[in-house]
């Protein structure tokens, strides 16, 4: 068994797990190895259960000296008890509503469980304890580290929590991992020099400690040394992507005449901003080599204008334009917007999405493959293989990082040379975007259009938030309408489900008893999805609970309040890009963040978001408090394809990264030649930017 071999080959792995874990996006053995997990999770082993914090998990082996008979209270709960010794003492399980777990018990008999320690009433008991049977009893098979703390005469283990789907279980994945790492050895692949200079722990090693870690401090050497590994290699990619468009000849398209009798048509005036990145894009467009740009815009800054007259320019060359939205509502959106900004200019535009007619789709086709569509403007259907263009010249890529490397190059790609606009409204800070868009000029919109409504933003604690649907009650009476973003759950698709599901049937019952409510979840259909979106912005839906699916979503200018739950758990620019779905239209409009405000970091945060409508300010003023190291709320990526890194987090590891990469793309010695050129052919192989050899 190798890095490539199929994951078939495992032992323990038969059809049916084959195509769960398929499902998960593993293939391979390198595919498992790069499940990396998504937390840990410490068990103790006491001696001393006397001692241990309440709410800890641990593991003990013990004998059953007693099996009660059950309780069941004045609420009808149903109360089971076993009476366990072990080492130091004697220690009752007790159970919830499962009067079938002590069944799995007999008097006498030894055992290993597990639960989360807790005391009532000066009791100290092991909460719903779990048999860990010796064939799964990864926990107390391997060895375990001692704690430094005085206080707690405890060894523990650091247990690895792994996002999972629908029949697959965190054990499962530990004893496949597990079984994998004896087989295979796994080889060096960054330069010796690079790996002395900054310590850094071999790939073998920091791949097997980041799946069964053999201490804290051996975890952190792993996680350090294989984020740096995908950010050297992202650099890398990144410096060669851009010396190899910067000698690719592209179209050079002059500067039609109409743009200023376009300009003059427009129903506002262009901010300075705008009027200054068009100027840049259209000097991009004058060269003969290809354009490469990404626009940074706000929430609400015109991005889209921006976006129209720069394929503007291009058709009036007689080339075709492409404009790629993540989804069919924004593509519907933009599609309307473009229609009506060009409506005077006779070019003919399209919208190719998933919900279009089958037939309707083939015309569509044909008159691109024809060269009768100037623009057209779609979802992922753009992709497909038969949709060819005549004389493709532009792409437009909306919300860049909804897309995956693969997706945009293969618009990119249908044509020749064309130049290439990408679009995003997350702001992202100056001193970050140098190095995260090392492969594109960057403009940024940083001023609003005249007349938009400042959001004012308040935060309260959970035990207030009647009061704030109470608000959001009033402002519906006025006919208004309010987005209720529910709480962020982990990685498992099900659970947000359930949540969102969850606060749908809290709100329906205590707060919009005869209002029209309805639900939003990811997992929808998006025949579904947009109907409910379409009857939001009609006003037949009053209130939209939703997850973040509506981050990037519909303009519903009459809907004036945004509520999310839990707000301390989501990052500032996700919260700020959410308070933009308000604001758009004449009302005076509020974003109000209920949060767990649990010390003065997450207040200060929010206090952030509360003083500031600048995404850009909130953004630096966000890596200045989690540079320092601090983790909160969830990982911002700015690259689809990180598996470790968060950017944000990561800064310095990314500067460092970034200033080796370009070292060695300049070095001549044969060592860096020779991982340079093996480089090379593993970013063509694949996205990923954690390469083995």
């Amino acid at each position: 068994m190798d890095l490539y071999s199929e994951i078939s080959y495992i032992k323990g792995i038969g059809p049916k797990m084959k195509e769960l874990l398929n499902n998960c996006g593993i293939n391979n053995v390198i595919d498992l190895l790069l499940y990396f997990p998504r937390d840990y999770e410490k068990i103790l082993l006491d001696k001393n259960l006397d001692s241990t914090k309440d709410g800890n998990k641990v593991v003990i082996n013990c004998t059953v000296i007693k099996i009660d008979r059950d309780v069941r209270t004045k609420t009808k709960r149903v109360i089971s008890t076993v009476v366990f010794k072990y080492n130091n003492g004697i220690i009752k399980g007790k159970w919830f509503n499962q009067p079938y777990m002590k069944e799995k018990f007999v008097l006498r008999k030894q055992y290993t469980i597990s639960g989360k320690i807790q005391s009532f009433k000066g009791e100290r008991m092991l909460i719903n304890p779990t048999i860990i049977n010796n064939k799964d009893n990864i926990i107390m098979n391997s060895s375990i580290q001692y704690l430094s703390d005085k206080n707690e005469n405890a060894g523990y283990k650091l247990v690895p929590k792994y996002p999972l789907r629908e029949g697959l279980t965190n054990n499962f994945l530990i004893k496949i991992i597990s079984e994998t790492l004896k087989c295979i050895t796994i080889s060096e692949n960054l330069p010796i020099w690079l790996i002395k200079k900054y310590e850094f722990c071999s790939l073998d090693k920091a791949i097997r400690n980041i799946h069964n870690p053999e201490s804290n401090e051996a975890l952190l050497k792993a996680r350090k040394r294989l984020k740096f590994q995908e950010l050297f290699i992202f650099s890398l990619k990144m410096i060669m992507l851009k010396d190899f468009i910067n000698n690719s000849r592209g179209i050079a398209f002059s500067i039609s005449p109409d743009l200023k009798v376009l300009k003059e048509q427009l129903p506002f005036n262009l901010t300075n901003s705008q009027s200054r990145v068009i100027r840049e894009i259209l000097l991009d467009e004058k060269k003969n080599k290809q354009m490469n740009r990404l626009v940074q815009g706000d929430v609400g800054s015109g991005k889209t204008i921006v976006a129209i007259i720069s394929m503007f320019n291009v058709v009036k060359n007689g080339y075709q334009a492409a404009l790629l939205a993540p989804t069919e509502i924004l593509a519907n959106q933009h599609y309307l917007e473009t229609q009506q900004i060009l409506k005077s200019f006779n070019i003919n535009i399209s919208l190719l999405t998933g919900s279009v007619s089958q037939k309707q789709k083939e015309i569509i086709k044909s008159e691109l493959k024809e060269g009768n569509i100037d623009i057209i403007v779609g979802t992922h259907a753009l992709l497909e293989e038969n949709v060819e263009f005549k004389n493709l010249g532009i792409v437009v890529t909306d919300e860049l990082h909804r897309f995956g490397v693969i997706q945009r190059s293969m618009l990119f790609n249908k044509g020749k040379n064309v130049d290439i606009l990408v679009m995003t409204a997350t702001p992202i800070p100056r001193t970050l975007s140098l190095y995260l868009y090392g492969d594109l000029d960057v403009s940024i919109i940083d001023e609003l259009p005249p007349g938009r409504q400042k959001i004012e933003t308040f935060y309260v604690e959970h035990n207030k938030k009647d009061k704030v649907y109470k608000f959001a009650a009033e402002e519906i009476k006025k006919g208004r309408q309010a987005y209720v973003v529910c709480p962020l759950v982990e990685e498992n698709d099900e659970l947000s489900i359930n949540s969102v599901e969850k606060l749908y049937r809290d709100l329906v019952n205590n707060y919009f008893k005869e209002e029209e409510i309805s639900i939003l979840h990811g997992k929808m259909a998006n025949k579904t999805k947009d109907e409910i979106m379409n009857k939001f912005k009609n006003g037949e839906i009053k209130i939209l609970v939703s997850t973040t699916v509506i981050e990037v979503g519909i303009n519903v200018p009459n809907a004036t309040v945004m509520i999310i739950e839990n707000a301390e758990r989501f990052g500032l620019a996700q919260l700020h890009q959410l308070r933009g779905r308000v604001g758009r239209g004449s009302f005076k409009s509020y974003c109000i963040l209920i949060a767990n405000i649990k010390n003065d970091i997450v207040e200060k945060r929010l206090q952030i978001l509360k003083n500031s409508n600048d995404g850009f300010q909130i953004a630096e003023e966000d890596l200045k408090i989690r540079g320092s190291g601090e983790l909160f709320g969830v990982r911002q990526h700015g690259e689809s394809n990180f598996i470790l890194s968060d950017l944000i987090n990561d800064i310095e590891l990314l500067k460092a990264a970034n200033a080796e990469a370009k070292k060695l793309l300049k070095s001549q010695k044969e060592e860096d030649i020779k991982f340079k050129n093996e480089i090379i052919k593993k970013i063509e192989q694949t996205s990923q930017f954690i390469c083995f050899n």
